[in-house]
């Protein structure tokens, strides 16, 4: 691992401490681009607090991000704990770091991904499936096809591996022979590895669930397909809801929604959401999406 992949990752992760307060995505970002504009001449020279000083930061701040790059000894630990636990770690300079992420993304891509698996699934095609947790019996049968369809047309799925249309479509998909990418929101270690199976965790190895950590993978989870299915939504309600809305406003992906007559799929394509039945998922590369939505007016 080089030098500066080191300090994105002491930048961004917690590095197995609760009380560790990384930069936020938004503060790593202003960091990003105030050093990319800058005119320094001694590009692999150590930041010290002059250079943050140089560059807009307040004197807090400043040493903040210093405070965050000289606890090399914690990453270490943690990293060597990570290894142990066959969890591994990719920073968005990584050469293997997805660059659909980057394009999508951008500056807001995760700093560092964490991932217990093959990494070489992030370089396959690939296609988002998400949904709600309990679901009605023509959303189970969709959520089960898109799965199987994913694997005979060899598209890596993408999922949650929540409880619902997340896990019907990621089982069915391997029981199918294909492959899956499950972006977790708990402990990556407890994932039990696979050859078809790559975990990934964005903040850490080790840490809990939260609501926060579940909402924050969803523009993962949305911007590693070609395409994201929705097999079922609940109107203005739950994380499945907002990733699509999120989704839709900053256009990751192009959005496909069951065409189950709900009142959320009937306000997901008012936005710009494309509709499909089920027999429409034969042929998963034809899918696009040029509807003109409410975020285009």
């Amino acid at each position: 691992m080089t030098r500066l992949e080191e300090g994105f990752l002491l930048l961004t992760s917690c590095l197995g401490e609760p009380k560790r307060k990384p930069l936020t995505t938004a503060q790593f970002r202003t960091l990003a681009q105030r050093v990319a504009g800058s005119e320094r001449t001694e590009e692999l020279r150590e930041l010290e607090e002059r250079d943050l000083l140089r560059l807009g930061f307040g004197q807090e701040m400043a040493q903040r991000i210093l405070t965050l790059l000289s606890e090399e000894d914690l990453l270490h630990r943690y990293l060597h704990r990570a290894e142990v636990k066959d969890c591994r770690v990719l920073t968005r300079i990584s050469l293997e770091y997805p660059q659909i992420l980057r394009t999508r993304l951008g500056l807001d891509a995760p700093g560092c991904l964490w991932y217990r698996g093959d990494p070489e699934l992030l370089q396959r095609d690939a296609v988002s499936l998400v949904g709600s947790r309990e679901l009605r019996q023509e959303n189970r049968m969709f959520a089960m096809e898109a799965g199987v369809q994913a694997a005979h047309q060899g598209y890596v799925l993408v999922s949650g591996n929540a409880r619902g249309a997340d896990s019907i479509a990621q089982n069915s998909c391997l029981n199918a022979g294909g492959s899956v990418i499950c972006v977790v929101a708990n402990e990556l270690e407890q994932q039990e590895p696979s050859d078809d199976i790559l975990y990934l965790s964005e903040d850490g190895f080790d840490l809990p669930f939260t609501a926060a950590r579940a909402l924050s993978r969803n523009r993962v989870i949305h911007c590693l397909g070609k395409c994201t299915l929705v097999a079922q939504c609940t109107y203005e309600k739950g994380g499945t809801w907002d990733g699509n809305v999120k989704n839709l406003r900053n256009r990751w992906s192009g959005v496909f929604c069951f065409q189950d007559g709900s009142e959320a799929v009937s306000a997901l394509c008012n936005m710009g959401a494309g509709e499909i039945p089920l027999a429409k998922l034969h042929n998963l590369a034809a899918l696009r999406n040029d509807e003109i939505g409410l975020f285009d007016q």
